[in-house]
């Protein structure tokens, strides 16, 4: 079995490692406004939900050279964001808004999308996703050392919001939600292949 230390073998190897091992990724395809009322969207597959009372997700940024994407800088000053989910269905736009825009520049234009108004925060959200969560930020982190560090925002979730066709009351079809979850390099994978296992006790 191979070792590493993540210190000797360098920031860039230590990524391709984490990335290529954590598998797969839900995806947080988070949607801010900045200080001109600009919306902007971007995927980050370092996502995840870390508490149920109150529902806490968290998005981690990277900032390279001290440059914060405009993800970050949005939710500093507004305290909220939208975390909307990936499914096959949207998927291609997903990639798209991932693209280096000008600040100010339309992710939502730019991949096909469409704004949706959120109901308790200015953030909007992604009509064609299935599913959005609207958060106020709890806290922001910040991790790492220079040149690549990182800031991990909690967010409290404030709504959620599901389309009917996934919901089974408060039960989730996992086949109808249809998610895409990332790995390493260009490689995504699907929640279709699925299984159970009775826990013990």
């Amino acid at each position: 079995m191979a070792t590493f230390t993540p210190a000797e073998i360098g920031h860039t190897d230590a990524y391709k490692l984490m990335t290529g091992l954590v598998i797969p990724r839900p995806i947080g395809w988070i949607g801010t406004i900045d200080d001109q009322d600009r919306p902007n969207l971007a995927p980050y597959s370092f996502f995840q939900c870390v508490a149920t009372n109150p529902p806490v997700v968290l998005f981690s940024a990277g900032i390279s050279d001290g440059h914060e994407k405009d993800s970050l800088v949005n939710t500093r000053a507004t305290g909220e964001f939208t975390c909307n989910l990936v499914d096959m269905a949207t998927v291609e736009a997903m990639n798209q808004s991932a693209a280096e825009l000008d600040r100010g520049e339309s992710e939502f234009d730019f991949a096909g999308l469409t704004p949706l108004a959120s109901e308790s925060i200015a953030a909007p959200r992604v009509q064609e996703a299935k599913a959005s969560f609207e958060c106020r930020v709890q806290q922001i982190v910040e991790l790492g050392n220079a040149p690549v560090t990182h800031a991990v925002v909690f967010g409290e979730v404030i709504r959620i919001h599901v389309d009917d066709s996934v919901l089974d009351g408060t039960r989730v079809d996992f086949a109808e939600l249809d998610a895409v979850g990332r790995l390493a390099g260009n490689y995504y994978a699907t929640t279709r292949d699925l299984f159970d296992i009775t826990r013990p006790g």
